[in-house]
């Protein structure tokens, strides 16, 4: 198996090939992929040193799969050379989401789809993976009507940069800005740019990524991302309204038997899922289940992941092993 990182130097690129060790993908030949300042520099995979190539090197090689975290213009460019030598692209931007010839997956969800013909596969925006897999098992019981979302995003979102202007700010320090006002002590209500209708680009990805991914265009959504001061993972306050009936019981145990999730919800011993302990963990934290007092169809939770891991590398890896297990 001859697998490529495209943007293996970058945020993401590191938790992807730290996640391909762990999960120990058998890969007969490796090749990191990174900007033109980062050629000939060294990377340590799987106890051993590589050269970082080109990408124009990678296309060369014919590699099985190539795993592309280098930014939405690189995907669009390069993804088509690969998918035209008979590589598999696992893509991490938001360059072929929407394309309604291209799949968007959560391999718990709907891997199940792919085929050999899909040589071009895109990995969902990290808030829109932690929230469908929660959101997946319970539309299938009780059918989604509306969703209510309001994100708390980490800065590691943002990438590297939002990281060292928080950490200046920290420090008082003067530095590069990632953000138009500084993050410390402070909340932004803006995610990606803002869209005619009113919302942002971040926040329209949550809307059109669900739809596609739990395949219900009906779906009515609304969303607010904010970025918040944490390193450790996204949250995200949903309301539902069902078209059924539930009960809070039952939503328990679907969802304390869903795979990949992890149920915290115990507030009289103040246990419910935060940032901070998500932070490395591939798996998706729910808590704070509850009625919504103003509906009688109508929950609240609280979903909490590491939006470098489930959020991005460790959602493509696993897509990775589906095909590797499934259709290579």
């Amino acid at each position: 198996m001859k697998i490529a990182v495209i943007g293996v130097t970058g945020l993401v690129g590191n938790i992807m090939i730290k996640v391909l060790e762990e999960q120990k993908i058998n890969i007969s030949k490796f090749i990191p992929v990174a900007s033109e300042k980062s050629l000939g520099k060294s990377i340590y995979f799987n106890n051993q040193t590589y050269k970082i190539k080109s990408i124009e090197y990678a296309i060369s090689e014919k590699p099985d799969i190539a795993i592309f975290s280098a930014g939405s213009k690189v995907s669009k460019n390069y993804a088509p050379l690969f998918a035209a030598s008979g590589t598999f692209v696992i893509d991490n931007s938001s360059a072929w989401r929407m394309d309604k010839n291209i799949p968007l997956i959560v391999p718990e969800i709907n891997a199940d789809i792919l085929t050999r013909k899909d040589k071009i596969i895109a990995n969902p925006n990290c808030s829109t993976i932690q929230m469908v897999m929660v959101l997946y098992p319970l539309h299938k019981k009780y059918k989604i009507k509306r969703l209510v979302i309001s994100t708390y995003q980490s800065v590691t979102g943002t990438g590297v940069k939002a990281i060292k202007q928080l950490e200046n700010e920290r420090k008082g320090l003067e530095g590069e800005m990632a953000y138009p006002y500084p993050i410390d002590k402070n909340v932004i209500p803006q995610g990606g740019d803002f869209l005619d209708n009113g919302y942002t680009s971040e926040e329209m990805k949550l809307v059109d990524e669900t739809r596609k991914i739990l395949s219900d265009n009906r779906l009515r959504i609304t969303s607010t991302v904010v970025r918040v001061p944490v390193t450790g993972g996204h949250s995200e306050a949903v309301n539902i309204e069902f078209k059924n009936d539930f009960a809070v019981d039952n939503v328990r145990k679907i969802l304390s038997e869903t795979k990949g999730i992890i149920l915290q919800d115990d507030v009289e011993n103040l246990i419910y899922p935060m940032p901070r302990f998500s932070e490395g963990r591939d798996e998706v934290f729910v808590g704070r289940i509850r009625k919504d007092i103003s509906n009688p169809r109508s929950l609240d939770m609280w979903i909490v992941s590491d939006n470098l891991r489930k959020g991005a590398a460790t959602n493509a890896v696993q897509i990775v092993k589906y095909l590797i297990d499934n259709i290579i």
